[in-house]
């Protein structure tokens, strides 16, 4: 949910209003009836990344990695 205030009451009410973006409450400051910035939650960029993560794993697989192929590879050259 987005909520508009003026920066004059943002001033004046400044923890209440932290309060509400703690909680997921976004907010557009205002001065002279134009936002002129947004107060939004912070993310957690770790538990992002872990998520992240966990759905790229659900898409791949690791075969052997130990075992030789039946065909010759050149590591000098990078070809077979």
């Amino acid at each position: 949910m987005t909520r508009q205030v003026n920066i004059t009451e943002l001033r004046h009410h400044l923890q209440g209003y932290l309060a509400q973006v703690r909680h997921g409450e976004e907010l557009q400051v205002t001065s002279r009836g134009k936002v002129i910035a947004r107060i939004v939650p912070a993310r957690d960029e770790s538990a992002n990344a872990l998520a992240r993560l966990a759905a790229i794993r659900s898409q791949c697989r690791i075969g052997d990695v130990m075992s030789p192929v039946e065909e010759a590879w050149d590591a000098e050259h990078g070809r077979l």
